[in-house]
């Protein structure tokens, strides 16, 4: 499939609309036929549900379109020969990706390396020589461009291959202080990867947006060096729950900085203490089909509602959250209201047996939306465990 210039604009007018995410872009293509299509249909859908619906102009995605090749980015959009396949095979993948550089290394055979921003001596030197000998065997590096793990990843493989996932737009580099290091990932024919808008800061809930893609285009995901609460233990999940392979370093128990990727091994994770142990297993798997955790099993998993202010046009009439305006900063969007003791509704209903979050929002009385803030934050804090299929329960 290859996009015409009408054709891509329209997609990009589409996902930038209002409430429109990867899986409500999906749903309304495939009902109507097209992006065009249910860009036309977007007004009535509107009415339907009673509430208006901000559509992305014309000029707002042309402008984008510019914005992006003054830089020496532009729009792939999922099904067209630059777009990688291992992403496409995951169930929120993103209609179209901004991309920056070379597209070769997206079709090599990739792995995530991840970990602490304030990673320890030994932790950047065992990252810097797993980088370069997995480079080394043929696969390139992926990492999300973080200080600490991520920068001394994409820096020990500048040689064989990066490419760097960013959570706001190629214009807001985060942190700015690796805008030198992008310049040496695109000077050596690595690659940048960015859904979001032109202009985007990153806000928070973006990076665990950015954090399915890391996974999502690599075979299986290092992490080295993560505290309970690291966000590089959600891009091990979204690995998990994409079919993909996860490593652990091991490392101290006295330690805060190990307790994530102990924590990992304890749970089935492979541990990894050398470069042979990631090859061992990951090699079987190059040239192989990828798990396709796509749209039969979307439904079965909810969690990245929490990422996405997606509204459900799939029944009439729709009641769906407020979503927010195309590009306005994520922390600014409308919050559920949250009572005191909704945490400890949550944590009295959750036992060790694994309950579907939509159960759990049922017993609780409280929208899914909320359970699910509520859940990471919980995640975030150690207190809780995911499972596959959309499940938790007690640590």
């Amino acid at each position: 499939m290859q996009l015409s210039d009408a054709q891509r604009l329209d997609w990009l007018r589409l996902i930038r609309s209002e409430g429109i995410g990867p899986r409500t872009f999906r749903g309304l293509v495939n009902r109507f036929g097209g992006a065009g299509a249910a860009l036309k249909a977007l007004p009535d859908l509107a009415k339907a549900r009673g509430k208006p619906i901000r559509v992305a102009t014309k000029a707002e995605a042309e402008r984008e379109i510019a914005a992006a090749a003054r830089l020496g980015a532009r729009f792939v959009a999922m099904g067209e020969p630059d777009y990688p396949l291992p992403l496409q095979a995951t169930a929120d993948a993103p209609p179209l990706i901004c991309l920056r550089g070379d597209a070769a290394g997206l079709k090599r055979p990739a792995v995530a390396i991840v970990g602490s921003r304030n990673a320890s001596a030994a932790g950047l030197t065992f990252t810097e020589r797993l980088s370069h000998a997995l480079g080394a065997e043929g696969l390139v590096i992926v990492s999300g461009l973080a200080r600490g793990v991520d920068a001394r990843a994409h820096k020990a493989a500048l040689q064989s291959g990066t490419v760097a996932v960013l959570a706001g737009g190629h214009d807001r580099i985060y942190p700015s202080e690796h805008e030198e290091l992008v310049a040496r990932i695109l000077d050596n024919g690595g690659a940048l990867v960015a859904e979001m808008p032109m202009g985007w800061e990153p806000r928070g809930r973006d990076f665990p947006r950015r954090n399915r893609i890391i996974s999502g285009l690599s075979l299986g995901t290092v992490v080295v060096e993560a505290a309970r609460r690291s966000g590089s233990l959600i891009t091990a999940r979204f690995a998990l729950e994409q079919g993909r392979e996860v490593f652990a370093v091991p490392g101290s128990p006295l330690d805060p900085r190990a307790e994530g990727t102990n924590d990992l091994i304890r749970d089935g994770a492979t541990l990894c203490a050398a470069p042979e142990h990631v090859m061992a297993v990951l090699k079987p798997l190059i040239g192989g089909p990828m798990p396709d955790t796509g749209a039969e099993d979307a439904a079965d998993r909810p969690e990245p509602a929490l990422y996405w202010d997606e509204i459900d046009f799939s029944a009439e009439p729709v009641t769906a959250m407020a979503a927010e305006p195309a590009q306005r900063p994520l922390d600014e969007a409308p919050r559920p209201s949250l009572r005191p003791d909704d945490r400890a509704i949550l944590l009295e209903l959750l036992g060790p047996s694994p309950v579907p979050v939509d159960a759990l929002a049922r017993q609780a009385g409280l929208s899914a939306r909320v359970v699910q803030g509520l859940l990471m934050e919980l995640e975030l804090d150690g207190k809780i465990w995911r499972h596959p299929g959309g499940t938790v329960s007690l640590r």
